[in-house]
């Protein structure tokens, strides 16, 4: 039954072989980059291509400052932290993600709330977020309380799964209606726009990932994008052990963060960046190949959400049930060609599972068909 979905694959990636769920592509100046730190022996946290790297993403997204961190949680954990969010509060997001989102929050001490996702774009639902809000916030002096709780209800993180933009604009409206700051985990989703703005410049702060599987990847790194200028070179402070400058003595005036990406990451950055509309295009011509394909199959493709132009990441298909979902991973595994189900949801893992939530059905339906396929550059 799934023989055709195999042979297309194998076909549209010109591979006899295994073909990868998403592997990096290095066609520019990386080695040249990375040869040029070692020539230099600036491999660390000092060079010239972290302030590179941080000016061409800024740049290209619109942000007001890029900062770089070690990785995507890094940023994440840092975003909250920026954002006032403190033990004991809680952060609203969404069950269908990756770990690192609540991860992030729980390192703060913080506790998350779980929000259904829309079927249109499988990121946190602006009308589950209203419904939910609308039956436990109370408002007192400008601030949301959660009235089953009594705990503050600080920020809200949707999370743009697979690169597919989340309705930013009615996310920001809710936000701003009940005084809770609204923090993107664009950690999937660099490239991609909502209403012709890239996503990660519609919240207070925003995280993006570069880790090896992503559309363009410093091996590991992450890097918060900020609105406000005076707030990102406060966050560059921190994330560098908050060292006050100075020839040589070492004073630190806060309890800083070794979040520092070193420069040899930032250089394999600067060369990737160079190609990233390259990327891209390419992703989305593949996601069209694919879209095609699966028309008038029992699989559907995932298709970007409408006002949305998506990197497509991770291509997604939609299979009939979870007995397909299952039947399709086990064959398409077996014959050569990577794929995977979606994330476990965060109110399923143990450390989550007393968490809050709200009746999560989108998130249920997607958990059991969403199978995400090879999504690769084909250069």
């Amino acid at each position: 039954m799934y023989e055709p979905v195999i042979d297309f694959i194998h076909e549209l990636y010109h591979s006899d072989d295994f073909v990868p769920l998403h592997a990096p592509c290095f066609i520019g100046n990386e080695k040249k980059y990375l040869n040029e730190c070692i020539d230099t022996t600036f491999v660390s946290s000092v060079g010239k291509f972290v302030d590179r790297f941080e000016e061409m993403v800024a740049d290209y997204t619109g942000a007001a400052k890029a900062v770089v961190c070690v990785n995507g949680t890094n940023a994440l954990h840092m975003a909250l932290l920026l954002a006032g969010v403190e033990r004991e509060d809680e952060v609203i997001s969404q069950a269908l993600t990756f770990i690192a989102t609540a991860n992030a929050i729980s390192y703060i001490g913080a506790h998350p709330v779980f929000i259904d996702v829309d079927r249109e774009t499988m990121s946190l639902s602006p009308g589950s977020l209203r419904k939910w809000l609308s039956t436990f916030a109370d408002i007192k002096d400008g601030t949301c309380y959660n009235k089953e709780t009594g705990r503050r209800v600080k920020a809200c993180v949707p999370m743009h799964t697979f690169g597919h933009p989340a309705r930013l604009a009615e996310l920001v409206q809710i936000c701003e209606q009940y005084h809770i700051e609204l923090i993107e985990d664009a950690a999937e989703s660099i490239g991609s726009l909502y209403r012709g703005r890239h996503t990660g410049t519609w919240g207070k702060i925003s995280a993006l990932s570069f880790n090896g599987n992503k559309t363009i990847t410093t091996g590991g790194g992450g890097m918060l994008l900020f609105q406000d200028a005076e707030l990102g070179a406060y966050a560059k402070h921190l994330t560098t052990q908050a060292k006050v400058p100075h020839r040589w003595e070492f004073m630190h005036d806060h309890v800083g963060y070794n979040y520092r990406m070193p420069n040899i990451n930032a250089a394999l950055g600067c060369a990737q960046m160079e190609n990233l509309d390259r990327f891209i295009d390419n992703k989305r011509e593949t996601a069209e190949k694919y879209k095609i394909f699966f028309k008038d199959t029992p699989i559907e493709f995932f298709s970007e959400p409408e006002e949305c132009r998506s990197n497509y990441w991770l291509n997604a298909v939609l299979l009939p049930d979870k007995v397909a979902r299952d039947e399709f991973l086990t064959y398409t595994n077996d014959h050569g060609v990577m794929t995977r189900p979606i994330w476990g949801l965060m109110n399923k893992q143990p450390m989550f599972a007393g968490c809050q939530t709200d009746d999560l059905t989108n998130t249920y339906w997607f958990e059991e068909r969403v199978v995400n396929i090879p999504s690769s550059v084909r250069l």
